[in-house]
C-alpha cells in the first residue's frame, strides 16, 4: 500500500500579486503567513494553506510560465469552498471585487453554491450542503 498523500497547500499564478493579496484578505481575512517580493500564503481553515505566486515566479518553479488569463475569461479549475455563512461569505467576495459566473442556487450535488471569477479569471465557489441551510 502506498504512503498517504496529503493535500496540504494550493498555489494559484497570478498576474498582479499585491492586487490578488488585497482580494483574498478582503474576501476571506485569513491569516497571512508567507509575504515575499513574489509570493504570498494564507493559511486557511482546516490546516490548509492557499498561495498567490506571481506568473513569471511561478514559472521558475516549473519551468514555464504559466499561461495568463485573458480579462473575461477563467482559468480551467476551480477551488471549492464550503461556510455555514453563505450570504455573507458571498457577500465579501463580491464587494472584495469578485465576478459573479453563476447566482446562488441548490445545485445536483446536494450544495448550495454560486460561482465567482477572482481578478485573476481563477474560479472561486461558495457553497453549503442544502441540509445545512434548512
Amino acid at each position: 500500500m502506498p504512503a498517504p498523500v496529503r493535500h496540504v497547500l494550493t498555489i494559484l499564478a497570478v498576474e498582479d500579486l499585491p492586487r490578488a493579496i488585497d482580494f483574498y484578505r478582503r474576501a476571506f481575512g485569513w491569516e497571512q503567513v508567507v509575504d515575499v517580493p513574489v509570493y504570498a500564503e494564507f493559511a486557511l481553515p482546516g490546516g490548509m494553506g492557499l498561495g498567490l505566486y506571481e506568473r513569471h515566479g511561478f514559472g521558475r518553479n516549473t519551468g514555464q510560465v504559466p499561461s495568463r488569463v485573458a480579462p473575461g475569461e477563467i482559468a480551467p479549475a476551480e477551488i471549492y469552498f464550503q461556510t455555514d455563512e453563505l450570504a455573507s461569505a458571498i457577500a465579501r467576495v463580491v464587494a472584495a471585487g469578485a465576478r459573479e459566473l453563476s447566482p446562488l442556487a441548490v445545485r445536483d450535488w446536494g450544495d448550495e453554491a454560486a460561482y465567482f471569477a477572482d481578478p485573476d479569471g481563477n474560479v472561486l465557489v461558495l457553497a453549503r450542503p442544502v441540509s445545512a441551510s434548512t
